[in-house]
């Protein structure tokens, strides 16, 4: 069968990571600090957030069942990692590099690997995934949130660069179609 392997998914992990970080250098550094709401991380913690996750699931490699899994210990040193203060240089690269270690470790995995189950705790839906699923879900836990940094950046005044990039595009398309019509 011939689906996503994981040289697709490390590619395509990439190009999302590359749009975070494109974030991660529009915003200012004294914005750093904004939270949009209460309760709320800041654009550092978002960043160290995305930045950190990938580590969960090269931890899961470990393992063929959650039975036993420490969650609580595993999420207080998370946690406790997200919380360190970092500069904007150095959360733009702890998000680079910690991006490309977890891209290339994907582009080494089997098709066997990919195609294994692994067992949830009793209670959890689905009961199973496979591995190639739960990596998958890294780029989706990522998308989320760099749609809450985008929305950080409107709410400071940002232009988002993918928009920023389709009204160039828009434009462009405008001004061939006006010369068109001229002609």
């Amino acid at each position: 069968m011939t689906y996503y392997g994981p040289k697709e998914l490390a590619s395509a992990f990439r190009t999302v990571r590359k749009n975070t970080i494109q974030i991660a250098q529009d915003i200012p550094e004294e914005k750093y600090g904004f939270r949009p709401a209460p309760d709320t991380r800041t654009v550092a913690q978002t960043l160290a957030h995305i930045a950190l996750v990938p580590r969960f699931n090269r931890e899961l490699a470990k393992i063929q069942s959650f039975d036993g899994f420490d969650f609580p210990k595993f999420f207080a040193q998370m946690s406790a990692d997200e919380a360190k203060p970092r500069t904007k240089a150095e959360l733009i690269e702890l998000v680079r590099t910690t991006g490309e270690d977890f891209a290339q470790w994907v582009e080494g995995l089997s098709e066997d690997y990919l195609a294994q189950v692994v067992t949830f705790p009793a209670g959890a839906q689905p009961p199973t995934r496979t591995r190639f699923d739960m990596l998958t879900s890294v780029k989706e836990h990522e998308m989320h949130h760099r749609g809450q940094l985008m929305l950080m950046e409107r709410i400071l005044g940002i232009t988002p660069h993918l928009t920023r990039q389709m009204q160039e595009r828009a434009a462009a398309m405008q001004q061939q179609a006006q010369r068109t019509q001229g002609a």
